[in-house]
């Protein structure tokens, strides 16, 4: 069974939780310490990536890390076409639907894909849609974000992202952002479309994250939350509440 199989299965029974590491965040063992606790608190899988500071030897010790660590399927979230390693076990290969730059949306994507190819990584596509405020990720990805009250436009990225082929929609406000994307907009994109559909950016409560999962999330991404949480049965409301269990 593949990344995507997985995940697919494991969002037919519930939303799922995914844990966002930034390898330039913390050395590789504090992220395997991180990818441990996370996955004894109910996590389905782990996101590696960040939108700076990430090389293809940070990427790669990370990624042997938290498998050693969590056993945990591993899927790198890329913030640009120059750090790869075959250590992950899959990679969103996406494009930012919204951004300005056709270098986000497809030229990134063309100048990896064959490196990709010869290291074998399984690749899994998704329609990135940066929401407002859309922190550093949308500061770098030169994003037009979707407002916060702009449902129809959101709706529109997804809808055409699902006619483009791709496998996952990814509603995203950025990491560390003071609000999450909104409710009705989660809602409403869900209902567009039939793909699934993944939500990440200000989710750092268990409140936050039932909200996300009662609208539609088939997974829910936390990440600048479980890099900084020391307090484990905080971790662990956040993961159930995002599970729905």
């Amino acid at each position: 069974m593949n990344v995507k199989e997985y995940l697919i299965g494991k969002m037919k029974e519930r939303t799922v939780h995914l844990a966002l590491l930034d390898p330039d965040k913390q050395d590789s063992r504090e992220a395997g310490a991180i990818a441990k606790k996370v996955k004894e608190a109910g996590a389905d899988a782990i996101m590696i990536g960040g939108s700076t500071g990430v090389t293809s030897e940070n990427l790669s010790n990370t990624a042997r890390c938290i498998k050693e660590a969590s056993g945990l399927p591993t899927i790198h979230f890329p913030g640009g076409p120059s750090a790869l390693s075959e250590d992950v076990d899959s990679i969103f290969f996406m494009s930012m639907v919204n951004s300005m730059d056709p270098f986000w949306i497809m030229n990134a994507q063309a100048g990896a894909a064959r490196h990709i190819k010869k290291l074998g990584i399984e690749t899994i596509s998704l329609g990135y849609i940066i929401v407002e405020p859309g922190m550093k990720v949308g500061e770098v990805g030169k994003a037009d974000a979707v407002r916060r009250d702009d449902t129809d436009r959101a709706v529109g990225y997804a809808l055409a992202c699902e006619m483009l082929g791709m496998d996952f929609v990814y509603l995203e406000a950025g990491s560390g952002a003071d609000v999450p994307v909104p409710s009705e907009m989660i809602s409403a994109v869900k209902k567009s479309i039939s793909i699934p559909l993944i939500v990440g950016g200000g989710i750092r409560t268990p409140e936050a994250a039932e909200a996300a999962r009662l609208a539609g999330a088939d997974a829910i991404v936390t990440g600048t939350f479980v890099e900084r949480c020391l307090d484990d049965t905080m971790l662990r409301s956040v993961v159930n509440a995002s599970k729905g269990r």
